[in-house]
């Protein structure tokens, strides 16, 4: 089965088994993402309602695309201006097309870190039930101080 998937601007054909360079997606080697744009997907001449089709990548690695030079000369003038960019990209390689198909699993420390940001969730819920029933009463604020008068100043001796 074939899909084709818009990630990072580009439309790529992808299919089970391919790699493809791609815009930077976040994540590290060896991790797996989901490519929820599917634009089309289909098997031999026949097309599939692409709606109901997931791709899943693995992230291969993080990398950097070929260098391109940038140069700007105005002849006549003494201008020239000479830039380098590598574009970052992504290296993937193609896991699984069709229908419905494998979602990532967390790894165990995005597990551990979803469960630590469900608790406090809760327990802020109850907090401020809590805070509002030990609230002393508004104080009011502290009277200010009178600004301290300047001396005055020194008469001269003549």
């Amino acid at each position: 089965m074939f899909a084709v998937v818009r990630t990072g601007g580009k439309q790529y054909r992808v299919a089970a088994g391919d790699k493809i360079a791609v815009e930077k997606l976040a994540g590290e080697a060896g991790d797996t993402v989901t490519l929820g744009d599917v634009l089309l997907a289909g098997e031999g001449d026949k097309i599939a309602d692409a709606s109901k089709v997931t791709v899943s990548a693995e992230i291969i690695a993080q990398a950097k695309s070929e260098k391109v030079i940038v140069f700007k000369k105005r002849r006549r003038h003494n201008y020239r201006r000479k830039n380098g960019h590598r574009q970052q990209m992504t290296l993937l390689r193609i896991t699984d097309v069709g229908e419905g198909a494998k979602k990532a699993a967390p790894k165990k420390a995005e597990a551990k870190a979803a469960e630590a940001e469900a608790k406090p969730a809760t327990a802020k819920k109850a907090a401020p039930q809590a805070a509002a029933e030990k609230k002393p009463a508004i104080k009011k604020a502290a009277a200010k101080k009178a600004p301290a008068k300047k001396a005055a100043p020194k008469a001269d001796k003549k």
